[in-house]
């Protein structure tokens, strides 16, 4: 390809982690021709940095805590965790940070590759400058969607640069275990990436801004993780900060961190999980009249809504309606299918249930914790129904006390809350914390997002002794709240 030719295709995709691959899919199943631009490795941030090495670390050390809970399994688990097997492990899941496959199955779905970074270059424009220096000029004749999504969002801590914190990526990359590893924040990143290396032998030391962990999701299922954290030796800061941080440089080169209440504390590493920016600073955005480094609006089609024309599409993390991989090919397949339907001028179907409209990434979004013990949740938790003003009925039960329940430990410790719209009698929420909940989490989005009614859900029989029982048991503690 020359510096100055524009080559033209029916849709350019910028961005080729799972949701990118996912909309460069739809778009070429429906005939379009399509390219894609990679600035760094084809399958993205969930492939290399984030859901499956950080799932990979994560789950021999929650399998081998499993075990040694067990009756009669508990005696055989010896020793520590081979931590170097389980690093090896994740290199394996992670495909050795090598695209091969994924640039392979690109080429099977005869989709282009323009490796490079993206920029657009005014409507319908998009330039590459390529790792090799040159550049390439690509037109979409109907639609360029962004899929960039996010990066690290950094504290303002002086001497940033010179401290060389862990991100997201350098906590699930690492080469070896750090002796002491503090991480800031409070979120899903940091509980799983202390679980994850608390596991394989760091002592680490959680120092979080907020009150409690988890902010987003049911009281009651943070609580249950931070004790658990505590058990195996997490230390917790909570309700406050990190004051300043710097390293010391020389053989040594630890991390020297005093907190806001005076507390001092020396690492090894330091994981800073802070939240998520995003990956817009850089991509042209200006040429078609918005913001550098803002979040992207978009319609339910996931078109921006500031760009007339309906050619400028974003979809995944970058337009933050759900920072989820499944959220975000759950949009790339509508997206998919919108630009297809504009391309032949079919007009949208935009109802609420609509082949050209998301919803499930507003109302019914499911995410697990993968701590000890999992968080799976979705839809509406009790303050979320109180900051909307919206009236539910609260419904517990202890999973403990399933039946289900005692084949993964004799002394289980969970709990499930589900969230009834009294008026409709429909599931709107649902949270399980506990071993094993994983499983519990499609049917419970399946009830919320096909607005089954109770007493449906009571003709749905879980199988015994599973923890799905946990259903039955909610249904009946509803109906005798309401005698």
């Amino acid at each position: 390809m020359s510096d100055k030719e524009i080559h033209t295709y029916d849709v350019v995709v910028i961005g080729a982690g799972p949701v990118g691959e996912n909309v460069a899919d739809r778009s070429r199943a429906a005939g379009l021709s399509t390219v894609i631009v990679e600035s760094e490795l084809v399958g993205g941030e969930c492939s290399y940095w984030a859901c499956e090495p950080s799932k990979a670390l994560l789950r021999p050390v929650l399998l081998y805590g499993e075990a040694a809970r067990f009756p009669g399994v508990g005696g055989a688990v010896t020793g520590p965790l081979d931590a170097d097997a389980v690093l090896k492990h994740r290199d394996r899941t992670s495909a050795d940070w090598n695209d091969r496959d994924q640039v392979d199955w690109l080429d099977s779905a005869c989709i282009d590759l323009v490796r490079g970074h993206g920029r657009l270059d005014g409507p319908r424009r998009v330039t590459v400058h390529t790792p090799e220096g040159g550049i390439v000029r690509l037109a979409a004749r109907h639609a360029v969607a962004v899929c960039t999504g996010t990066s690290a969002a950094l504290p303002p801590l002086p001497g940033l640069d010179a401290l060389r914190p862990w991100t997201s990526r350098e906590a699930t990359s690492a080469r070896e275990v750090p002796d002491r590893l503090a991480i800031l924040g409070a979120g899903v990143v940091a509980v799983e990436m202390a679980t994850a290396w608390r596991g394989l032998g760091a002592q680490v030391t959680l120092i979080a801004r907020e009150s409690r962990l988890l902010g987003r999701v049911e009281a009651f299922a943070a609580d249950l993780v931070a004790d658990r954290l505590r058990e195996a030796g997490v230390t917790l800061h909570v309700g406050t900060t990190i004051e300043t941080a710097e390293r010391a440089g020389g053989p040594d080169d630890a991390v020297h961190i005093t907190l806001a209440d005076g507390t001092r504390l020396v690492a090894d590493e330091l994981l800073l999980a802070t939240g998520r920016a995003p990956r817009t600073e850089d991509i042209g955005l200006e040429t078609v009249g918005l913001t550098p480094g803002e979040w992207l609006g978009v319609d339910d089609a996931y078109a921006v809504t500031a760009v007339d024309g309906e050619w400028l599409y974003a979809v995944g993390d970058v337009n933050r309606r759900a920072l989820l991989t499944h959220q975000g090919k759950y949009q790339a397949r509508i997206a998919g299918a919108a630009i297809a339907a504009r391309a032949r001028g079919l007009a949208l179907d935009t109802g609420r249930w609509g082949a050209h409209a998301g919803t499930a990434d507003l109302e019914a979004v499911p995410q697990v914790v993968f701590t000890d013990p999992e968080i799976a949740a979705v839809g509406l938790t009790t303050e979320d129904a109180a900051r909307a003003g919206r009236t539910v009925d609260v419904v517990d039960y202890e999973i403990g006390r399933v039946a289900g329940a005692i084949q993964h430990d004799p002394g289980y410790r969970g709990h499930a809350r589900v969230l009834i719209d009294p008026e409709r009698r429909v599931i709107v929420g649902a949270t399980f914390a506990g071993a094993g909940v994983a499983e519990l989490l499609h049917s419970a989005t399946v009830a919320i997002a096909g607005e089954v009614p109770i007493d449906r859900l009571w003709h749905a029989v879980p199988s015994f002794p599973t923890i799905s029982e946990i259903w039955l048991r909610l249904l009946e503690t509803y109906r005798d709240q309401r005698v």
